[in-house]
């Protein structure tokens, strides 16, 4: 792209996997624009009229990507209707956008072997037992992660992961005759962290747990928090593949 272009990102309504996603993708591209193509900028065409963790993002923009970062709400016409793809143009329901580079993030559901399985229902997602991740639907089925209706659960990496360590030890209970017990899950991030723990068979936050980064914090405590972030991307990745 030669600098001067538009890059034009469209955010799903939710659920979609990873809340704060196209938000972190916006700032990595508009980190890269200003480094490299300075008179470059990003449109981000929301279905949504408030976003994950809006105030933290929408205050660095301010403060680290001046006029890089235009963020377009679903009130504003953020809902992207139709896609050119020969052409780069993405169409909202109030105006049409050239893309010199367009990354079209679609509306989201549980894969298509969840569908074969028959344990997605009709909102596209798979429900589940919050103690075992096991199907309401399809018995011996166990689903973690993007495609479970987990709650008040984000779809994340992170969450995921813990999930899955949850739901292997209730199947190791099972497999025993033994009832799985009461798990408390943890999911962190930019940084946000969030506790949960089943209740009236949904996973809920446990209240006064976790939080989510100081709109107000100084330079050093943003360097912290980005250290911590590297410090779990090392462990999550050698967890999953050794």
């Amino acid at each position: 792209m030669l600098d001067g272009g538009t890059v034009v990102i469209s955010a799903p309504a939710n659920p979609f996997r990873c809340p704060p996603g196209p938000y972190e993708r916006a700032s990595l591209i508009a980190y890269y624009l200003k480094t490299a193509k300075p008179r470059s900028k990003v449109i981000l065409l929301d279905a949504k009229d408030s976003f994950s963790k809006q105030r933290l993002f929408q205050d660095a923009w301010r403060q680290l990507y001046p006029e890089r970062v235009e963020w377009v709400s679903l009130s504003n016409g953020g809902k992207v209707t139709s896609v050119d793809a020969k052409t780069r143009t993405l169409v909202s329901d109030f105006a049409t956008y050239k893309a010199d580079v367009a990354n079209v993030i679609p509306p989201q559901r549980a894969g298509r072997i969840a569908e074969l399985a028959g344990v997605a229902d009709r909102t596209g997602w798979c429900p589940v037992d919050p103690v075992s991740f096991e199907s309401r639907l399809q018995p011996n089925i166990h689903v973690v992660g993007d495609a479970a209706i987990a709650g008040a659960m984000p779809k994340s990496a992170f969450a995921a992961n813990a999930q899955a360590k949850v739901c292997a030890d209730a199947i190791t209970a099972l497999l025993h005759g033994d009832t799985p017990s009461q798990p408390k899950l943890i999911n962190n991030g930019i940084s946000i962290a969030g506790v949960y723990h089943p209740v009236n068979g949904q996973l809920a936050d446990v209240e006064g747990a976790g939080g989510a980064s100081p709109s107000d914090a100084p330079a050093d405590f943003r360097a912290l928090e980005a250290s911590y972030a590297e410090a779990w991307f090392r462990t999550i990745t050698t967890q999953t593949f050794g």
